[in-house]
This record gives structure tokens, C-alpha cells and sequence, in this order.
């Protein structure tokens, strides 16, 4: 692949009805930096592992003075003890790359990249599942699987002071319970250990045969220290945002079954400027729908609905501030916001001095291709080796622009150069579309390019869509599974 610097980028429209003129300069956004220190300002990385390896998690001393190990429960067939053990054993030491070798650093075990040791919880923790459904009687695989979960989980709830994070292993053998019209046993469990306070991590029988075990330990560590309590790292100061700053995603579920949409539900997903806060709110909404169809195809809140879950999402960001108003709240939501929508953020936020209401989509049609530039005065320009860089915004209109959040990224390559998540394809962007406020577009762009970076339940650099759309997206489908999950405020961790 080439290695040349980009001259420019070239940019094909989706549309057809094309018009004289020039698209707007496009802007180059700095990679964001993530902080892993609460003490040590200058402790900042743009690659998440490499951060880690170099200055440790940023709850490293805070997280000591509360525990002096990650004690880990365990739930599972007798069948796939050995593969279990196996599996957290490569936790505890050091793995090498295999894939991704350009981005993936050695991992150097858990208690060498955390600072504290990851250990077995006691005996009473250790509990066992069947390794076959039984298939006499009247009872369903689902409901033996909702029944076996259940009773584990409460099981756990009274030992709940001698561990911190449950492994559950779910075996393919459980397959034909595992799913089916309205039940999901992934989110079964989370939704009974978030009404029991019991953050789980879910280990399938493919978990055990992933080849790359440097890869493996680096997502299945840095999930255990989040679920036990830990912060692996925060967003670093960004220029121009006020540290009093929240932002807010929605989404949107149907309880039951969709073509019943008299009861829309609203998750809120509040995070505080650095990333952290990252707790949900889930609600209900109260005003009838009146057109059942236009809910199934763009769910929406009433004006009231809405200014009672954006105060809702205010009193938990003051709870958490100590009584303190944010200066500058950002929402973001898929689709659309309605008029009625964006009166009742008005509404809730009146104390709030600046309020931006941001539609983000994800199905853009639009590409772009690096040129580099010629060699000579009469050679032409030729494509890049490499995709668009990620951080290039492009501006549409005075209030739209786009946004790649994925491409190139050569500040995070092991070895300088390049590197490209995924290494396939021509990336798309996002479009961000500012349907309240008045700040520029490169501050909204370059906040969510970095809450990209703040997924703790994966290793990637990134995400395609910032997590305060995906981590609320992921409250919405497990109530859309799991109707009985009671509305209140949730850690996301419960739901990791």
C-alpha cells in the first residue's frame, strides 16, 4: 500500500442531480486523546492499549483502596470446566500478538496491566449448570433457561459480599434455548443481575476456540476490571469544551410486541465530558400513541415524555456534581428529533446555558478516496493505499456536515506508517445534523469522534457511532426482550 501523504480528498455524491459548484474545505481533526491518570494530566495516549501498557488504568489508585483483588464467580457446565480455566489462566499471564499486529501490543497479564490481581471468588461462588436441557416434561428450553439463570443469579445474590464480577457460560449445547420470539438469554441475564446488582460476563463455547489469545485477553481483562468497578481510561480535556459539559444519547423500544406501540420506552445514556458517568436512564412513556404506524417506523417522544426523561437525565448528571447544572449539554439520537421533541428538551434544559440536539445517521451513502499527490507536473493524482483519514469532516450546510469516524489512523500504528481498523472496504462516514444550537460544527464533530474511543467492552480503537448511541441502543434491546426490567437508573457496566 502506498505511504505517501494525502494531498486531497475526492469525494463522490450520492446524488444525481448534480449541480455547479464546489463542496465546502474539509477539516482534519486531531485523533482525541484519552486520560489514564486522575492525577497525572500529561498521562494521555490516542491508542487505548498502548495507554494502559504505559500509564495503567486511571482507577489505579482508587480502585486499591477498595479492593485489593477482582474475586471472580463462576457459573457453568462441569463439562466446559477445563476450558474455562484454561481461559482465565491466559488472562493472568503474558500473550503475544497474532493478528492485528500493526495495532495490538503484547499483553502482559492482568495484574501487570491493572495493578491488582485477578482471583478466583470462594467455593460458595462456584456454582454449577446443567451441560443438556432436558427435553421430558412440559417446560420449554426457553423457559428452562430463563429458570436456570434465574435461580443461579439469586444464588449468587445471597453471597453477593464475596465477589465482585460473575462469569456465567452459556454452552452451545443450550442452543435451542437460548433464543426465540421476545427471549434473548444474553439479556435474560443482564437484565436479572442489573436488578440484583451483579454485573456479569457471558462466555460462550466459541469464546474457548478464538485463536487470537493476546486479542482474547486483552477484551475479556479490560471487561472484568470495568465490571468489578474500574475506569481503564477517560476522554482527555478536548479544546473548547467546558469540563461541566454532559452528553446524552436516546434510543427507542417497543415493550412487548411492536405492533403494539402504546408503550414506547426512552433510554438515556448520561455521560459526564471526560466519558465517565456512564449511567442509564430508562423510561416510559406516558402519553398515548395516537398513529401506531409512524412509531414503528420512527419512534418518538411527546413534548412532556421528553422533558420528563431529559429531567430525569439532568437530576442524575446534579447527583453525581454535586447539585451542580451542566453548562453545556450535547444529545444525540438516530433518528430525527420531532418538533414536539425538541420543545421538551427545551423545556427540561431552560437552566442549561447551551444545548445542542444532534441527529446522528449512519446509513450515509457517501465515500471518499485519498489522492496523494503527483510525482510529476504532468502525472495526475492517484488514490491513497490507505482510506480517508478518520477525523476528516466535511461541512454540508451551515448545520450538517459529515463526519468519518472510521478510516486511517496512523497516530495508533505500532510501527508508524498507517493503520486501518478492519483493513477492508472504502469507509463511510457519519452525517451529524444539528437540529438545536449554535456551536460550531468542528466542536460537535470532534466530540463525537471522541466518544467513539469509549466502549470499554471491546479493544478497538474505536466504534463506528459514538457510544452514547450504542450504549443506549444496547438498554433498548434488552427492555425490548426483557418488558419486565423495572424502569430505573442502571450503571452500564450491568449491561456490558
Amino acid at each position: 500500500m502506498g505511504a505517501s501523504k494525502p494531498e486531497r480528498l475526492d469525494l463522490e455524491s450520492p446524488v444525481t442531480d448534480h449541480r455547479p459548484g464546489k463542496l465546502a474545505p474539509y477539516s482534519a481533526l486531531d485523533e482525541p486523546l484519552l486520560l489514564f491518570s486522575s492525577r497525572d494530566d500529561k498521562a494521555v495516549d490516542t491508542h487505548p492499549l498502548r495507554g494502559l501498557l504505559t500509564h495503567g488504568p486511571y482507577t489505579e489508585t482508587s480502585l486499591a483502596v477498595h479492593s485489593d483483588s477482582v474475586r471472580i464467580a463462576i457459573v457453568g457446565p462441569e463439562s466446559g470446566l477445563s476450558a474455562r480455566r484454561d481461559l482465565l489462566r491466559s488472562v493472568l499471564s503474558e500473550q503475544k500478538p497474532t493478528d492485528r499486529r500493526d495495532y495490538v501490543p503484547p499483553f502482559p497479564g492482568f495484574e501487570n496491566l491493572f495493578r491488582v490481581p485477578l482471583v478466583p471468588a470462594p467455593a460458595t461462588t462456584q456454582l454449577s449448570l446443567p451441560s443438556r436441557l432436558t427435553t421430558s416434561g412440559t417446560e420449554s428450553p426457553q423457559a428452562q433457561v430463563q429458570r436456570l439463570i434465574s435461580e443461579r443469579m439469586r444464588d449468587l445474590a445471597a453471597v453477593r459480599d464475596q465477589f465482585d464480577v460473575a462469569v456465567f457460560h452459556l454452552p452451545d449445547a443450550w442452543e435451542p434455548g437460548l433464543r426465540a420470539e421476545g427471549f434473548d438469554a444474553h439479556d435474560h441475564l443482564k437484565a436479572v443481575g442489573a436488578e440484583l446488582g451483579i454485573p456479569t460476563q457471558v462466555l460462550n463455547d466459541r469464546t474457548f476456540k478464538f485463536p487470537y489469545l493476546a486479542s482474547l485477553a486483552w477484551r475479556l481483562a479490560t471487561a472484568l476490571y470495568v465490571k468489578a468497578g474500574g475506569m481503564p481510561w477517560r476522554l482527555a480535556p478536548m479544546p473548547g469544551v467546558p469540563d461541566d459539559s454532559a452528553y446524552i444519547g436516546l434510543s427507542y423500544a417497543f415493550r412487548g410486541d411492536p405492533r403494539n406501540a402504546e408503550f414506547v420506552t426512552c433510554c438515556s445514556q448520561v455521560f459526564d465530558a471526560d466519558g465517565g458517568g456512564m449511567q442509564f436512564v430508562a423510561y416510559d412513556a406516558r402519553d398515548p400513541v395516537l398513529d401506531l404506524e409512524n412509531p414503528r417506523r420512527n419512534p418518538y417522544l411527546s413534548r412532556s415524555d421528553m422533558r420528563a426523561v431529559m429531567a430525569r437525565s439532568l437530576d442524575l448528571y446534579r447527583r453525581r456534581n454535586g447539585g451542580a447544572t451542566p453548562r453545556r449539554v450535547v444529545v444525540h439520537k438516530t433518528p430525527a428529533f420531532r418538533d414536539e421533541e425538541l420543545a421538551g428538551v427545551s423545556d427540561a434544559l431552560a437552566a442549561v446555558k447551551e444545548v445542542e440536539c444532534v441527529h446522528i445517521s449512519t446509513n450515509v451513502a457517501w465515500r471518499g478516496v485519498w489522492l496523494t499527490s503527483p510525482k510529476s507536473a504532468k502525472a495526475k493524482s492517484q488514490p491513497d493505499g490507505y482510506p480517508v483519514h478518520r477525523g476528516t469532516m466535511l461541512p454540508l450546510s451551515g448545520t450538517s456536515a459529515l463526519l468519518w469516524t472510521a478510516g486511517n489512523a496512523p497516530s495508533v500504528a505500532n510501527k508508524g506508517g498507517s493503520y486501518y481498523q478492519g483493513g477492508k472496504s472504502i469507509p463511510s462516514p457519519i452525517l451529524l445534523s444539528r437540529q438545536m444550537g449554535s456551536g460550531a460544527l468542528e466542536l460537535i464533530a470532534s466530540e463525537a469522534l471522541a466518544l467513539t474511543k469509549m466502549d470499554w467492552n471491546n479493544d478497538a480503537l474505536y466504534d463506528p457511532q459514538p457510544v452514547t448511541l450504542g450504549y443506549s441502543g444496547v438498554l433498548a434491546r434488552t427492555i425490548a426482550n426483557v418488558p419486565t426490567l423495572p424502569r430505573e437508573i442502571y450503571p452500564y457496566r450491568m449491561f456490558m
